[in-house]
């Protein structure tokens, strides 16, 4: 047991876990802000916070109002009452429920990778999980730059202002319609998670290596020629982890007991 935990403060399984909680704690707090200025609030910003599930924070009954006025509308996410009221022309998202379980799927992932039992294993992880966490996010951004364009193109026709175009407002950067303006970027939660994924990409890059987290500091000042010498000298527990990757009868390695 003490073995095992020995091994988790290597970096290439500490920071998927370190990765992991940060995901999940991106769950409490707001993903994504926007910022909007209007005639309406001279001298004032208003503050529209959300979050990975169907719920707004910040001033969002304020900019409800200014939106029925355009004809835009917050989103439906279908099966939940969210914390704001649902315009019936407003477009459906029923996708924005899964946020909690990708989060929570990728944490898992990630926790799973930590306690590989072979170093090989822990390799072919440690990618999988990379490349798969970059896929899963880059598809959501895409996915979520979709709906912002279909509810900026089916604005209400009914709305009190008449002769507002289409529009698609950003996910990240700076927007206008009609006499507002806005500005969207990274919550607390976006922020975490752009920190977990680095993480990953670090793990990813100490793959071959047995150093630990206390280490960290040395090697990033060596990089990359550390990780290049480290990797032509491979450590005893390497060779025995290969070893016992090519025969399950051998024991000890990095399997766990």
């Amino acid at each position: 047991m003490s073995s095992s935990l020995t091994r988790l403060t290597e970096i290439r399984r500490a920071l998927p876990l370190a990765a992991a909680v940060l995901l999940v704690g991106a769950l409490l707090v707001p993903m994504w802000r926007i910022t909007l200025t209007a005639p309406q609030y001279p001298g004032q910003e208003l503050l529209i916070e959300l979050y990975a599930y169907p719920r707004l924070g910040g001033d969002f009954a304020e900019v409800q109002g200014l939106n029925k006025y355009a004809g835009f509308h917050y989103p439906d996410p279908v099966y939940i009452e969210p914390n704001y009221d649902v315009s019936e022309a407003a477009i459906d998202v029923p996708e924005w429920l899964l946020g909690p379980v990708v989060f929570a799927g990728l944490a898992f992932t990630g926790a799973f990778v930590a306690f590989a039992p072979t170093v090989r294993k822990l390799k072919a992880g440690l990618t999988a999980q990379l490349v798969g966490t970059i896929a899963v996010f880059v598809g959501m951004f895409a996915f979520i730059q979709y709906r912002l364009y279909q509810a900026g193109h089916s604005l209400d026709p009914n709305a009190p202002l008449r002769g507002i175009e289409s529009f698609t407002p950003p996910l990240l950067g700076p927007y206008a319609v009609a006499n507002i303006s806005g500005f969207a970027w990274f919550g607390p939660g976006g922020y975490m998670t752009l920190v977990a994924v680095a993480l990953l990409a670090v793990a990813y890059l100490a793959r071959d290596l047995d150093a630990t987290v206390d280490e960290l500091p040395e090697l990033a000042r060596a990089f990359p020629g550390a990780i290049r010498d480290r990797d032509e000298e491979p450590s005893d527990e390497s060779e025995r982890d290969r070893d016992a990757d090519r025969n399950p009868e051998i024991g000890g390695g990095d399997h766990v007991r």
